[in-house]
């Protein structure tokens, strides 16, 4: 990356001058970001993730399970046995200015919190007030109460109601935007409702307005919606051990293929389970 001095520069002027630094406001910041992040961890001993290439791996040191650094531009969000460790190292060795390192309680709009059993749990309650805030800015009074986020038996697939007009547009891709945001962040109980509003970004009618902030309406009036991630296994000895022969159903004799390039399993195993 280089500049052809301006007349600001003096004496300079004319002169070629190559970058040292990648700043904010640069077209290629992030893709110089990413490539000192990309040799910082990899030197580190991290390397991506084959399902998802921000999150970044690693075998911890005593070999018993992985420690992992998920990032989101210049958000870093570390676990680990010992996450105090990489942070210094970040510090010490590669010079990088952390703030608001330490156990995470904030990240990408996104409460971390204990319950009194010692269960992590995840909302998203700062930014469905920063939803709030929004929806007030541009309707100027706050969501009505609703229950469920998309009133029964109706078919926006059927609304025949009045385009919106430029702004009328934007507001909805507005609503839509950080409700898809909010859904991110663990409120899956607006995926659906969402989901479907989602096709008619490009031209939304009154109706579809009108549905989106019912769904604002729902996470007022519910805001605390949140995820506990219980890591004991349950307690299935209650359930009546059944023996199926799959070798009579469509999949015959099949087998499961594991990918070459699988990372070792490590740590305790899991147990998934749906109702």
């Amino acid at each position: 990356m280089y500049i052809v001095a301006g007349p600001e520069f003096k004496e300079l002027e004319g002169h070629i001058l190559i970058m040292h630094k990648a700043l904010y406001g640069l077209k290629s910041s992030g893709a110089r970001w990413h490539d000192r992040l990309f040799g910082v961890l990899t030197e580190m001993g991290f390397t991506p993730s084959k399902d998802n290439p921000g999150t970044w791996m690693r075998k911890c040191s005593d070999g018993t399970c992985y420690e992992y650094i998920a990032a989101y531009v210049d958000d870093l969000a570390i676990a680990s046995k010992d996450p105090a460790a990489i942070c210094q190292t970040l510090k010490d060795k590669y010079k990088f200015k952390l703030k608001g390192d330490g156990p995470i309680d904030f990240h990408l709009g996104c409460h971390y919190r204990r319950d009194p059993d010692g269960t992590l749990v995840t909302d998203p309650r700062k930014y469905v007030e920063k939803m709030m805030e929004t929806y007030e800015r541009i309707f100027i009074y706050k969501p009505k109460k609703a229950k469920p986020p998309l009133p029964p038996s109706k078919h926006q697939e059927l609304d025949e109601s009045e385009l919106l007009n430029d702004i009328g547009t934007q507001h909805f891709q507005t609503l839509i935007r950080q409700l898809q945001w909010v859904i991110t962040l663990g409120r899956f109980d607006v995926f659906v409702a969402t989901m479907t509003l989602s096709r008619y970004r490009a031209a939304p009618r009154k109706g579809h307005l009108e549905r989106a902030k019912r769904i604002y309406g729902y996470l007022h009036f519910h805001p605390n919606g949140a995820i506990r991630f219980c890591t004991a296994e349950p307690d299935y000895s209650s359930l009546p051990e059944q023996v199926f022969d799959w070798t009579r159903t469509i999949y015959g004799n099949a087998q499961e293929l594991i990918p070459e390039n699988c990372p070792e399993p490590l740590g305790h195993y899991g147990t998934l389970t749906h109702f």
